[in-house]
């Protein structure tokens, strides 16, 4: 592209959103192209720059928005939505230059509705933001991830987030109502008033999860819960992971807990024992029980009843509340790994006939093929049908070479997503694929990738959203 037709492009972005709202300086540019994955944060730490776009455009709204995608369409300029920068897939990295999209201007809450149960807000806001809007009135969103504070409403969606409250209310494809989206070609669209119906597929599900390569989503109207009136805690030890399964397989039949995580003997003897205290080995378990209260004093005895039958040993409410007041400290420096080490989050989910045999198969491989690394466990979300594993490995000796280190990190990343694989499991459960895991999408579906790359194809047929990620 030469200066003059650039500058001609600039000047329409600028017209969209207001100069103010453009920037093509070399500050900002640097800004949006490193966030959370660990390959764009190694490449820069290493002097290196990441791919960077072009023009940093910041819309307020769905119409500015709209605009900004017929420019892009007309000029077939790649656009890459960026939220706050804090995914760990490289999902907002410009690959391919052109536009970024900031959503941060959409950072609105526009009402509480208390007889619709939701909250309206633009997909640029702060999470933990409608969270207050939502307290403010009495009420709670009940999304609690530990990037509460740092992520926006739209960065979830994108990426199908899930908070630690998911097994009593779900993942936040289940706190959606009504989303407004705008398509690649600048039409503006609104999915159904209702997510459950039987007028076709749910149009939510089409656009959660996918990572802004099929439509920028602007607005959306989130579910808001009545506080509980009762919460309690529990923490429990378990002996082997085998009856931890169980217990947790036999109780997700009976109700369902707010919180239910179970950490594997490598994270109790250390991050449990750091931050909660838990001295003694064993596999931990928090378990988090909210609602009615004549409702949580019942379900407290189911509890204990079905987890005394597999030899659990109950540790009473002390761990399990500090558990709770600091379950964002765990991901804190000074206890969640960092550069210079080397780390991922392997997270996948199954049924729970597959899940224990996930994690050893995963370990294996990891520690096998790697010995410099570490692979630590716990799992965090639950449901009547299996659960999910958030899986790690750290390694302290990293090399020199960034090089080197990259293809280092993709091969541990290949060698424990394919063991996933091929014993039952997913690519991801709820970070999301982005840029690191796309050439393992076609790995997991087989002819089944030709449905989503049909949607991409209909809704993009200049390929301009979010280019090379989800495999797409």
């Amino acid at each position: 592209m030469n200066d003059f037709l650039f500058d001609m492009i600039v000047s329409e972005v600028e017209d969209a959103v207001g100069r103010e709202n453009c920037s093509t300086r070399t500050i900002d540019k640097i800004t949006h192209s490193v966030d959370y994955f660990w390959l764009s944060r190694m490449w820069a730490d290493r002097g290196l720059r990441m791919p960077e776009a072009d023009i940093i455009a910041s819309p307020a709204n769905a119409k500015e928005t709209s605009a900004i995608l017929k420019i892009a369409n007309y000029y077939k300029i790649p656009v890459t939505t960026w939220g706050a920068g804090g995914g760990t897939q490289g999902g907002a990295i410009p690959v391919c230059g052109g536009i970024v999209l900031d959503t941060k201007r959409m950072n609105q809450i526009f009402e509480v509705n208390e007889q619709g149960m939701y909250i309206e807000c633009g997909t640029g806001a702060i999470y933990k933001h409608v969270e207050w809007a939502a307290n403010e009135r009495g009420y709670a969103t009940m999304h609690y991830p530990s990037s509460l504070t740092c992520s926006t409403v739209g960065g979830f969606l994108a990426h199908r987030g899930i908070g630690v409250c998911s097994t009593k209310y779900g993942k936040i494809d289940d706190m959606v109502l009504q989303m407004e989206v705008v398509l690649p070609n600048g039409d503006i669209i609104y999915t159904s008033p209702a997510p459950k119906h039987a007028a076709g597929p749910d149009l939510n599900q089409i656009f959660i999860g996918s990572e802004g390569t099929l439509g920028i989503m602007t607005k959306a109207q989130m579910r808001i819960f009545q506080q509980p009136e009762s919460r309690k805690f529990r923490g429990f030890l378990f002996h082997n992971m085998t009856d931890a399964f169980q217990a947790g397989r036999e109780l997700l039949q009976k109700f369902k807990p707010s919180v239910m995580r179970l950490y594997d003997e490598a994270e109790t003897s250390s991050l449990i024992k750091d931050i909660v205290g838990v001295s003694k080995p064993g596999a931990f378990m928090n378990i988090a029980i909210e609602g009615v209260a004549e409702m949580v004093d019942l379900e407290e005895k189911i509890l204990l009843s079905t987890f005394q039958k597999y030899g659990a040993e109950d540790l009473g409410s002390e761990y399990g509340e500090k558990w709770w007041k600091e379950k964002i400290t765990f991901f804190y420096p000074g206890h969640m790994m960092d550069l210079p080490q080397m780390f991922g989050t392997m997270d996948t989910i199954a049924p729970y006939d597959k899940i224990e045999k996930i994690y050893w198969a995963m370990k294996e491989a990891v520690e096998t093929n790697f010995p410099m690394a570490r692979f630590i466990a716990h799992f965090s979300h639950w449901y009547e049908w299996g659960c999910m594993i958030y899986d790690r490995f750290i390694i302290d000796d990293v090399p020199k070479d960034p090089h080197e280190a990259l293809r280092l990190h993709n091969a541990i990343w290949s060698c424990g997503v394919r063991t996933a694989l091929a014993n039952g499991g997913v690519i991801n459960d709820h970070h999301g694929v982005g840029l690191k895991l796309g050439r393992l999408m076609k790995e997991q579906y087989g002819p089944a990738m030709q449905v989503f790359e049909g949607i991409k194809k209909q809704l993009d047929p200049n390929g301009i959203l979010n280019p090379y990620k989800l495999g797409l």
